[in-house]
């Protein structure tokens, strides 16, 4: 868990707003979303698919494809540098040095034709400037770092010649190898099996406290980051809905959509009495930047209000903040701030 709550900022995100053209229209992904990250910090950010969390993170380092994708506003400032007004050239010497990124899906990030040494130390010898020898030396100790048995005897295979589970332990290794200050992972569990999933999320535990950096966990599933984030940011629609320490967070969630996600977890003590819920309804057509809260067509508290006004992202009390015109504690309309 983080340390210090006053630790300095490592990034510090402010109202980032992308938009994709399409044959459609112009689809609103992202809608002014702002976040910090302290030194030392994991910050959850959670939401179901196509709430705009990753767009939001691959916006911050510019690997959206642009057309059709367009960062249309916003700032990141990291280290002292706005990484949307970074050109792309200098953008690439942060890329996998200050900021390592581990992607979703390791069966695919990883370049089926080059070897998992070659991988690994082309960031090095990038970055660090590393030698030939020097590299290979560094690549043998991050794989070990990461669980990887016989490390140095692996240098020279492919990526087809790993499970997958140790694939993802490679693109962990590669997303360290320069020792980032911040590290995103996009859902870097999604394609594991539960076993394997639950030891890469020890692995990265045992690596934040060895390391001390400052990780973004983006993921579909509150339950992931229920033992593993010091706070919580939850999306919707391209939109921060509610932000909490993330025991404030589970224990009194004060958005709707929060409170729904919480309910369609298996509980883990006991027997539940009652099956899964679920949240009835479908996401908002994103080609229309929604001028009301966008939950409200599913919410079952809406109100009046709701379908003519989008609410702030407010603090509610210590450490907590929601967008929401319900009180959802004292089960009436929030008061006027």
């Amino acid at each position: 868990m983080l340390s210090n709550p006053d630790s300095d900022v490592v990034l510090s995100v402010t109202d980032v707003v992308t938009q994709f053209d399409t044959a459609d229209g112009r689809v609103h992904a992202v809608n002014g979303v702002s976040f910090d990250v302290r030194e030392g910090e994991l910050l959850g950010v959670v939401g179901e698919s196509g709430c705009g969390k990753t767009v939001t993170m691959m916006s911050l380092v510019k690997l959206l494809p642009m057309p059709p994708g367009e960062i249309v506003g916003g700032s990141a400032l990291f280290e002292g540098q706005d990484l949307i007004q970074t050109d792309i050239d200098a953008l690439q010497k942060i890329r996998g040095g200050r900021i390592g990124f581990i992607f979703q899906d390791p069966m695919t990030s990883l370049n089926p034709v080059l070897t998992v040494g070659y991988q690994l130390t082309e960031a090095l010898r990038l970055h660090k400037n590393s030698s030939k020898s020097a590299a290979r030396q560094r690549a043998v100790e991050l794989l070990e770092l990461v669980g990887i048995p016989m490390a140095k005897d692996r240098l020279d295979d492919y990526p087809h010649q790993f499970s997958g589970g140790m694939r993802q332990r490679v693109m962990i290794a590669i997303a360290l190898s320069c020792d980032p200050k911040l590290l995103i992972a996009d859902e870097p569990t999604t394609a594991l099996d539960v076993t394997i999933q639950a030891q890469i999320l020890d692995l990265v535990k045992t690596l934040r406290q060895e390391l001390g950096m400052a990780i973004i966990w983006v993921t579909h599933d509150l339950g992931v980051v229920a033992n593993l984030a010091d706070r919580v940011m939850v999306m919707y629609s391209g939109f921060v809905v509610e932000r909490a320490d993330v025991e404030k967070l589970y224990r009194t969630p004060k958005h709707p959509y929060t409170y729904a996600l919480l309910r369609t977890l298996p509980e883990m003590e006991g027997e539940r009495a009652q099956r899964l819920e679920s949240i009835e309804g479908q996401p908002p057509d994103q080609l229309q930047r929604p001028d009301s809260c966008p939950f409200a067509p599913r919410c079952a508290y809406a109100f009046e209000r709701c379908t003519q006004e989008n609410p702030l992202l407010e603090f509610v009390s210590e450490g907590h903040e929601v967008a929401c015109w319900w009180n959802m504690e004292k089960n009436a309309p929030r008061e006027a701030s």
